[in-house]
Parts: structure tokens; sequence; C-alpha cells
């Protein structure tokens, strides 16, 4: 499953018109399948990136349903949360993102999408979590 896009970024008229056409057509897509991972992943990344953070969020949740033992399911989960506001959900996801194998903690540190979460104060249970896992890998 590939990493979840950048979000809201600012698009262009015409980026939103194709994105829009995008949604439709895939939406189209998953009416006829609504188990194509594929076609699941690009819409919950385009509803974000066209600002429609809560259908995101449940695209989301139906891909950690459909791969529950997923970590980067659970990563992009986490960000949905994030973005939504629900910020106690979005640290129970990512610590099951890291529980289940998630490892660019790089990336965790600086993704948009965790922006609201790294600024409360129970990320500091992420940061210990991510200590921990780091200094079990070092010989």
């Amino acid at each position: 499953m590939p990493k979840k896009t950048p979000t809201r970024s600012k698009l262009t008229r015409k980026q939103q018109r194709d994105l829009d056409v995008e949604i439709g057509f895939i939406e189209g897509v998953l009416r006829r399948d609504p188990t194509d991972e594929a076609a699941l992943q690009i819409l919950g990344d385009d509803y974000t990136r066209r600002g429609r953070i809560a259908d995101g969020l449940k695209i989301d949740e139906q891909i950690t349903q459909l791969h529950p033992a997923d970590a980067l399911a659970h990563y992009n989960l986490a960000c949905s949360f994030s973005l939504n506001d629900r910020i106690d959900d979005a640290l129970k996801a990512l610590l099951r993102s890291i529980r289940l194998g998630y490892r660019d903690f790089s990336w965790m540190q600086k993704d948009k999408d965790l922006k609201k979460l790294r600024a409360d104060p129970a990320y500091a249970v992420v940061i210990a979590v991510i200590e921990q896992e780091t200094a079990e890998k070092k010989p």
C-alpha cells in the first residue's frame, strides 16, 4: 500500500476539477467493487487532498477493517484522525501502527497530517515508544 500523499496543498481550479473527476470515477469503481483496495487507497488520498477530511477518514477506517494487521493502513488512519481533531484516536492508531511494524519515524516527525497530534502532550507517549523501538534495534 503506497504512502499517503501530503494533504491540503493549494490546488488550482483545474487541479480541483481534475481531482473531482477522478473522485467521481473512483467512487463508481467502488460502487461495483467496494473492496477494491487500490481504489480505496486512491479515493482516501483524493478525498483528503480535496479537503474532504471526514470522507477520507471513513475510507481509512474501511482499509484498516480489510487489513487489520497493516502498519501503513493504521498510520494513515492516525493521520485522518489527527486531521479530524480526534487526537486520542490518532494516538491509538499511531501506536498500533508502530506495534505492527511502522518504522518511518523521520517522516512521522514531519508529516503535516500528524501536526495536531504532535502538538498534543500525549505525543510524548509516541516519542517514548519510538525511543524504545530504536534502542531495542541497536547492538
